[in-house]
């Protein structure tokens, strides 16, 4: 750091008189040194500055690396915001852990006749409804309206669900992902149906992403995200959001003779359970970020607001049409369209869920997709609402 100019001088009058030289003196030396430094620094502050204003503030700012190739156009990877660091809430007891009752699994049908509730993942073509007959209806308004709120985000390796001409058996995908190694997904991670949006020609479907939180995502893929919404969750705590979900589901207790204050009563579930579900393809894009997903169902123009109600059941591979989830009923709301979403934007949410306080490191990857229910599984209430609105608390 150099010495205010006033310094210099009055050095230089308490210094003794030297004699004369046509060198320039070490005074002179040092001030139009200092010059230079701060000539340099002016011009470093004023183009660091015009670079953030152009990426942002530093919270949001995108840092990108050039990946050049040969015969062909530099590419950018985009990191995402590599300067997010992931802290745990203040430690605390987590009042939600071990919360999940026991409902294994069940046959589907016995002696003929179906003895479960309705299943999911179903269908959500336009009028679409399952062959099921059930008495209740699901909800058909934003769950926070209904005193429930999101305790659990995940995503499926493709969708779960069936919409004819947006996700189905047509749907493209990037060749890397018939080879992904699936040992560092959950489960077997089976792919189920693809969204038709993946272009290998256009670079944001095939330019490489820099990944620093999720875990085997890959860039062009086709992904099912589900956020399950309970009126029994830990809302507005620290113990929200909870992997597996069902300790976030049915975190403050069901009701019953041993349990008076339990809150969820099983008879009534499809009225106090709820699950959005929403489908993206990934792209390496910033057009397509969007910050809060770990909230819930993005609904913003197109997205969000064409979508199919039903009741139906917990998902996973480990449910099909011969063995079904007693988890059941509860309300399904799915976006019958497909999306693009921006990798950053996974990448920060999977960023949030290390932030928790319960431990949600079993769902920062994809998970096997469940296989499309028999239309005999699938409750006949679906129904259709166009322009549905504030779906996240």
């Amino acid at each position: 750091m150099c010495p205010p100019a006033e310094e210099i001088e009055e050095n230089k009058a308490r210094a003794a008189p030297a004699p004369a030289s046509t060198e320039p003196s070490n005074t002179a030396l040092l001030v139009g040194f200092c010059a230079i430094v701060t000539v340099v620094s002016l011009i470093a502050a004023i183009v660091f500055g015009l670079k953030a204003a152009d990426n942002g503030s530093s919270s949001n700012a995108v840092q990108q690396i050039e990946v050049v190739q040969a015969d062909a156009p530099t590419f950018i990877v985009k990191t995402g915001d590599m300067t997010m660091e992931v802290e745990k809430p203040p430690e605390g007891t987590n009042i939600c852990d071990g919360a999940k009752p026991d409902l294994p699994n069940k046959a589907c049908i016995i002696d003929s006749m179906v003895d479960v509730g309705p299943q999911s993942g179903a269908n959500v073509t336009k009028g679409y409804k399952g062959n099921l007959e059930v008495t209740h209806q699901p909800i058909t308004t934003p769950y926070f309206q209904n005193g429930m709120c999101p305790v659990n985000v995940h995503w499926h390796l493709g969708t779960e669900h069936y919409s004819a001409g947006e996700y189905d058996e047509t749907g493209t995908y990037p060749e890397v992902a018939e080879n992904l190694d699936r040992r560092n997904l959950a489960e077997t991670a089976e792919p189920g149906f693809h969204c038709k949006l993946y272009n290998e020609n256009q670079p944001m479907f095939n330019t490489p992403y820099v990944w620093k939180h999720c875990v085997g995502m890959i860039v062009g893929e086709t992904y099912e995200v589900h956020w399950p919404h309970s009126a029994a969750g830990a809302c507005g705590t620290p113990n929200q959001y909870q992997t597996p979900f069902y300790d976030g589901v049915f975190c403050r207790g069901i009701k019953s003779d041993d349990n008076p204050n339990g809150v969820l009563d099983l008879t009534t579930t499809y009225s106090q359970i709820g699950v959005q579900a929403q489908v993206f393809t990934i792209v390496n894009d910033e057009e397509y970020y969007y910050p809060d997903l770990m909230r819930g169902m993005i609904v913003d123009g197109e997205m969000g607001s064409d979508i199919h109600y039903y009741t139906g059941s917990t998902t996973g591979t480990s449910r099909n049409n011969t063995i079904c989830s007693q988890y059941t009923p509860i309300t399904w709301q799915v976006d019958r369209k497909c999306h693009m979403i921006s990798a950053s934007s996974f990448d920060k949410m999977c960023a949030e869920m290390k932030s928790q306080r319960d431990d949600m490191s079993g769902d920062l990857y994809a998970h096997g997709s469940r296989d499309l229910v028999d239309d005999d599984l699938v409750a006949n209430n679906g129904q259709r609402k166009r322009k549905q609105r504030n779906l996240s608390a």
